[in-house]
């Protein structure tokens, strides 16, 4: 508040100069500058006090810090070769801070791309071998007359098929031949030759069912060759994972050899130069330090009898002493869920729109937190105080002489000036030629 009490008072004696400039005479120069002597009376003008509603605050002190802060790190180790920032540098996300010298791990990552395509070659190759098997497969399953899925067994062979037909065909004739050769009805030779086709025909069915079998293991040889093909690809497809997943860690590895900034920001902190050898192991292993400004977080120390009013939402303004006749404004964010118990205060957090850039963290503010509730107060012209250092004047009119009082000021509403304490509504103050009063003297409206 002190430094607040400083930049009105550098308004007001601003404001006094020019009253005392334009409404001085050239005789109360020379009575000034002659032996001190004070004139009979002084011509001033003259205000009332009054009474007006101003905005209501609460008065506190705070902190400057960057929105978001950040210390980077390599997460390998390695030689500088490149380094593309400096202090006080603004960088953007993603813009490359440093580069390390990354060959060997380029020479890995080519090795592995290699290994890769070598085996998406043997995958191909698999997946050939497969087509083709099938193919087989289908070709013997055409020949035999199975579908997928189907059983083939002996019996249902079209030849064993055939031949066994032909062969109940032979048995019944046989039988029907040897109940005539007793009756005397055929001939022997009539017999043997019946009997004949009979054992041809069995021999037929023998040669039949080895035809079948060889069939059979050809289906099986087939479909085990599908299968060996297909387990023979899985192992390539599996092959080619661990590859790709090779060629992902060594590029992860060439990409680790360039550090990226991770928040858009200002450089305050750089730690690194090109040929150093850095490494993540190594204690304050940091090469810089990025800060960002752009919002800036107001920490205000609330005192204790005013925690119930402030909330969330609640508008501030701020002044600094590097811009003391300009304010900043913000916004109440957080509040602190307790109080610090040593100093009795609560925290709360403002961000605050830094666009211009002017305010830098770790700068001490002034801070000034609106209330929704105006209050009245005692109001006179700015142009009625007298500021001599951190002490503020203003002169009374009573009975046509000036009365010296001390005041106490508050907020500077355009050319009105808040009083706290020393002027009460209604009393008559002077507004010119403060410089020619003093206690006592008289004066002319």
């Amino acid at each position: 508040m002190q430094r607040n009490g400083s930049i009105i008072a550098a308004v007001l004696a601003a404001a006094i100069g020019l009253t005392a400039s334009g409404c001085g005479s050239s005789s109360d120069a020379a009575a000034a500058n002659n032996g001190n002597a004070q004139p009979e009376s002084v011509e001033v003008t003259t205000a009332k006090a009054v009474i007006q509603p101003i905005p209501s605050y609460i008065e506190a002190t705070g902190n400057l810090t960057s929105d978001a802060n950040s210390d980077v790190a390599s997460t390998i180790a390695g030689k500088v070769v490149q380094v593309n920032f400096d202090l006080g540098s603004y960088v953007n996300q993603g813009d490359v801070l440093i580069r390390l010298d990354a060959r060997d791990a380029q020479i890995r990552l080519d090795q592995a791309r290699s290994q890769l395509e070598q085996q998406q070659r043997a995958v191909q190759q698999a997946e050939a071998n497969v087509e083709q098997a099938i193919a087989n497969l289908r070709q013997t399953q055409a020949r035999l007359g199975v579908s997928d899925g189907e059983t083939f067994q002996i019996k249902d062979f079209s030849q064993v098929k055939s031949v066994t037909a032909n062969l109940q065909l032979a048995e019944t004739e046989l039988r029907r031949a040897e109940r005539l050769l007793e009756t005397g009805d055929i001939s022997r030779a009539t017999y043997d030759q019946r009997k004949a086709q009979r054992d041809a025909l069995l021999g037929q069915l023998d040669e039949a069912r080895s035809n079948a079998a060889v069939a059979i293991r050809a289906i099986n040889t087939a479909q085990s060759a599908v299968e060996t093909a297909r387990a023979a690809a899985n192992s390539a497809r599996a092959a080619v994972g661990s590859a790709e997943a090779q060629v992902r860690q060594a590029e992860k590895a060439v990409a680790d050899n360039t550090v990226l900034a991770p928040i858009s920001g200002f450089i305050s902190e750089k730690s690194i130069e090109v040929g150093e050898y850095i490494s993540p192991n190594v204690p304050n292993s940091k090469i810089a330090t990025i800060m960002r400004t752009s919002t800036l977080r107001l920490r205000i120390d609330i005192p204790e009898q005013n925690v119930g009013r402030v909330a969330t939402g609640q508008g501030v303004s701020l002044q600094t002493s590097a811009f003391p006749d300009r304010s900043f404004a913000g916004r109440i964010v957080r509040i602190s869920p307790g109080l610090n118990q040593q100093a009795r205060t609560l925290t709360v957090e403002a961000e605050v729109q830094n666009v211009d850039g002017l305010l830098k963290p770790g700068q001490f503010a002034t801070v000034r937190i609106t209330q929704a509730t105006p209050e009245p107060a005692v109001m006179i012209p700015a142009a009625a105080v007298r500021a001599d250092g951190d002490i503020n004047r203003v002169y009374v009119i009573r009975d046509g002489a000036a009365r010296e009082q001390i005041v106490q000021l508050g907020l500077l509403e355009g050319n009105m000036i808040q009083i706290k304490s020393g002027v009460v509504e209604g009393e008559t103050v002077a507004t010119s030629n403060l410089n020619l009063l003093t206690d006592g003297v008289f004066v002319r409206q």
